[in-house]
């Protein structure tokens, strides 16, 4: 889980809740319901500033929990060009789903 993998990385820093929104600018609410697991869908804006006020790569917070797979260098930097671009949360889940449903389609052929 993404909270637990930043309260990890804290802890490893010696660093507190209230430090680490301090330097992140992110309130320490929001930082302690993603720890807590409360806010499971936290935007990419925010964990890359979080990554980058911890001093670690962005990768090293966000996997694919269900596969343990760690997002490679190539596919954050389109991720974040596309941040970059405008794509939001809400669009990304759409062109998931559209690709889901391209998928289920071509296996039914």
């Amino acid at each position: 889980m993404v909270g637990d993998r930043i309260r990890e990385i804290r802890s490893q820093k010696n660093l507190t809740i209230n430090e680490l929104a301090q330097l992140s600018q992110i309130s320490k609410s929001y930082i302690s319901s993603i720890e807590r697991g409360l806010q499971k869908n936290p935007s990419i804006k925010v964990l890359q500033k979080l990554a980058e006020t911890l001093n670690v790569p962005l990768e090293s917070i966000i996997s694919i929990d269900t596969v343990d797979i760690p997002l490679d260098e190539d596919w954050i930097e389109t991720l974040e060009e596309a941040i970059h671009n405008g794509l939001t949360r809400e669009e990304f889940n759409h062109l998931l789903s559209f690709l889901h449903h391209l998928r289920m389609k071509k296996i039914e052929e």
